[in-house]
């Protein structure tokens, strides 16, 4: 019974470690430059070929101050690659990975990540008025 008790601890733990905040779970590459009730803005630096653990973000965009190409490992194991130039921004879904940087350079981006519900789809296009006669 202690056996069963033990590994449903540690199958939570897993679960709870599987996919959490970068800042927590990765201070190293995330730090919190802003945060409010709408927002939170992270700092984002990772040397040449450094990888993260998996982690999760809500929906986001992403601004590119150093070029890079990033590769993300998904939770099922698929992975993306995404390369971005400084200025560069990218809407970002909510989800979980674990990126890389894949590049030879270091790597900085901001994140700016939206909390609470995401923004409604913008309104239907406005009816246009029969022609005049």
């Amino acid at each position: 019974m202690r056996r069963i008790a033990a590994l449903v601890v540690v199958c939570l733990a897993g679960i709870a470690a599987y996919a959490q905040d970068p800042v927590k779970v990765d201070p190293k590459h995330y730090k919190v430059v802003f945060e409010n009730d709408k927002v939170r803005i992270l700092d984002i630096k990772y040397g040449s070929k450094e990888k993260s653990v998996m982690h999760e973000h809500p929906a986001s965009v992403v601004i590119f101050l150093t070029d890079g190409q990033t590769k993300f490992t998904m939770p099922d194991g698929k992975t993306e690659i995404s390369t971005g130039k400084a200025g560069q921004s990218q809407a970002m879904a909510a989800g979980k990975h674990m990126p890389e940087n894949v590049s030879d350079k270091p790597l900085e981006v901001i994140q700016v990540e939206f909390k609470g519900k995401t923004a409604p789809p913008p309104p239907p296009p406005a009816k246009k008025a029969p022609p005049k006669k």
